[in-house]
């Protein structure tokens, strides 16, 4: 197994890189076809069932998982954000490195990554406005938390491993230590609300509220922003890049590795990340809650992505279940088109069914799995779509 991890040749001396891009990496594809997968399943809408069936511990079960926690802690659902934010960093490496073998130069990537960053934020923003009087100016969606600080993380691509390292310990300590200082604010009376130095992260109580208080209020508004319900933050994109560069370091430690995997590093990475993450939530030095990207989660997200992208080559690489993965793939290869299809189709196709094939066609399993049946329904369709654009070889780039 191979274990250097040499920087990426530089674009002025990579004469052998120009004449051997490198492979695509199917288990990467299939993993970030996994995450798309669930957020496009939002659509089954197994809330609405396990309400049906109170009683049912599997619904339940389900219906968790497929839920944000309100506060601390973690759910299947809230990997989805920190796996393709990993997974950007996991790709960086494979794309410099086809870029250079097409003869790219620092200077005209690093502007194409300004310019996908610009659009990433832009799209994040157009897509939280689609149901708003006027654009609305808001900075946590996903997309845009990653194009805020995919500049900084491109830059880092060229640089030794140490200076990875060393960016992501400079950002979690000082974005922990900026928010220890801030003063604790008067919670109101919620149950998920931490006490003691813990409460530091309280909901809309907490350094990021303010600043969004600040900073969204400079942008036109119907009505002045106060806070946002759910706590996320603009200010998330810091800790995001965190979550990031760990993908980076993965990515450039499966790509320098090749063809092998480097499980073992991959299985310590995610063990510590997790250890470390439980560490500080359980002594109260930093709680983990995805929904202001504490950098507790940012090491416990991030190595629970180490793990699931070990499995991910586990299965593909060593295994060989490359027929089995192709439907991820499939959603894998296009994840922004399959990004814009669950935000823009999720009513338009529901509600085309009920007009063409009428208002009670999914209430065949009963009135308690109507959901569910629709839910299998417009999945199906969003896979289609997507599978349509993999045979005629239409993949969204930014």
């Amino acid at each position: 197994m191979q274990t250097a991890l040499n920087p990426l040749p530089s674009p002025q001396k990579s004469s052998a890189a120009k004449q051997s891009p490198p492979p695509r990496n199917i288990a990467m594809d299939a993993y970030r076809g996994f995450v798309m997968l669930l957020m496009m399943a939002e659509v089954l809408r197994l809330s609405r069932v396990s309400q049906a069936f109170p009683e049912n511990p599997l619904w339940k079960f389900l219906a968790n998982q497929q839920t944000h926690v309100e506060w601390a802690g973690c759910s299947l659902h809230d990997l989805i954000q920190p796996s393709f934010s990993f997974l950007v960093g996991v790709a960086l490496p494979y794309s410099i490195a086809s870029r250079i073998a097409k003869g790219g130069t620092f200077g005209k990537m690093f502007g194409h990554a300004l310019w996908r960053a610009f659009l990433l934020a832009a799209l994040g923003i157009f897509l939280r406005s689609t149901h708003s009087p006027q654009t609305n100016f808001t900075f946590e969606d996903t997309l845009t938390q990653i194009g805020l600080g995919y500049p900084f993380l491109f830059a880092l691509g060229f640089r030794p491993p140490r200076w990875q390292w060393t960016a992501l310990g400079v950002i979690l300590t000082s974005y922990w230590l900026a928010w220890s200082l801030y003063p604790v604010a008067t919670s109101p009376d919620w149950p998920q609300h931490f006490s003691g130095f813990a409460a530091h992260w309280n909901k809309n109580t907490n350094l990021g509220a303010a600043f969004d208080y600040w900073f969204l209020n400079q942008f036109p508004r119907p009505t002045p922003f106060l806070a946002n319900g759910g706590g996320y933050l603009t200010l998330s994109f810091i800790p995001t890049l965190g979550t990031m560069i760990l993908g980076l370091v993965a990515g450039r430690w499966l790509r320098n590795a090749a063809p092998h995997i480097p499980f073992q590093k991959f299985m310590a990475a995610g063990a510590i990340g997790i250890a470390s993450g439980l560490l500080l939530h359980f002594t109260g030095i930093c709680p983990i809650v995805k929904r202001i990207w504490t950098p507790s989660w940012t090491l416990f997200s991030g190595g629970a992505c180490f793990l699931l992208l070990a499995a991910f080559c586990w299965l593909i690489e060593v295994k060989g279940y490359r027929k089995g993965a192709f439907p991820l793939v499939v959603i894998g290869m296009n994840s922004i088109a399959a990004y814009l299809i669950a935000h823009l189709f999720d009513k338009f196709i529901p509600d085309s069914f009920h007009i063409h094939l009428g208002a009670n066609v999914f209430r065949f399993a009963g009135v308690g799995l109507e959901p569910l049946m629709q839910g299998i329904a417009t999945l199906s369709v969003y896979w289609l779509i997507l599978f349509w654009m993999y045979r005629r070889k239409l993949f969204l780039r930014i």
